[in-house]
């Protein structure tokens, strides 16, 4: 295995840890993936019946694209095939697929029209980037499925999945996992707001373009490198057997 799969496998498996620390988990449900790096017709994803807690980088299954196991002991559950695969498929920058049913984003997306508004400054970091998707129809049982949520997604790195949950993409395991962390905290302040029933305060669309800017991921790459840095020295600390 070489240094930067080894590395991979850390960070997937760090991301899984977090997300169940910071409860952006849901039992044995959702998905975290990301292409094997060099080789983007494959990905690696948690074998099936796995809690998040329990997530080692040596116990992560390599899949291929098309759902064939090539590394790895158990099975994979099938909404991250037909899910996860064919986004992979459509959109080969987005190396590191996060999808959960976390709370707060959740709530956004029972609500017709739910979004992101332009309140607060972390809300403006998904200025203008979000996609909602309002036709779920089920469980994803087939790779039509991934294949028109990748199509919702209009070129964007984040989906609002009506009834359904949120998707977020991105180049690498840090900057997803960042997208997906500010997202929730984000969503949660909005609910508190609106559950004031006082009128929301949106922020004037010239400073709200100037600030998205500002946060867009180019710019926030050392930023997500640095958090999530800063995250693992604390599994370091109290979890190292996520990098077994």
């Amino acid at each position: 295995m070489s240094d930067e799969i080894r590395q991979a496998r850390i960070d997937l498996a760090a991301a899984y840890r977090l997300a169940y620390q910071h409860g952006l988990s849901e039992g044995i449900c959702n998905h975290l993936t990301l292409t094997v790096p060099g080789q983007p017709d494959k990905f690696l994803v948690v074998a099936y019946g796995t809690h998040w807690s329990e997530v080692t980088a040596s116990n992560l299954l390599m899949m291929s694209l098309d759902g064939e196991l090539l590394e790895g002991d158990g099975v994979v559950e099938n909404t991250a095939l037909y899910i996860h695969a064919p986004i992979h498929r459509a959109r080969p920058d987005l190396k590191c697929i996060m999808h959960t049913h976390q709370t707060q984003t959740l709530a956004l997306a029972l609500i017709e029209n739910g979004a992101i508004e332009p309140i607060n400054q972390n809300a403006l970091r998904y200025y203008g980037r979000v996609a909602r998707d309002d036709n779920y129809s089920g469980l994803a049982i087939d790779v039509l499925e991934g294949e028109r949520l990748a199509n919702s997604m209009q070129g964007k790195n984040i989906l609002m999945m009506a009834n359904h949950g949120v998707l977020v993409g991105a180049t690498s395991v840090a900057s997803a996992y960042d997208e997906l962390y500010y997202l929730e905290r984000t969503a949660m302040a909005q609910i508190l707001a609106m559950s004031t029933g006082q009128p929301l305060k949106h922020i004037p669309e010239d400073i709200c373009k100037e600030t998205a800017r500002q946060l867009m991921p180019g710019n926030m790459h050392r930023f997500a490198n640095d958090h999530f840095s800063a995250l693992k020295r604390l599994l370091d600390r109290d979890q190292p057997d996520y990098r077994d």
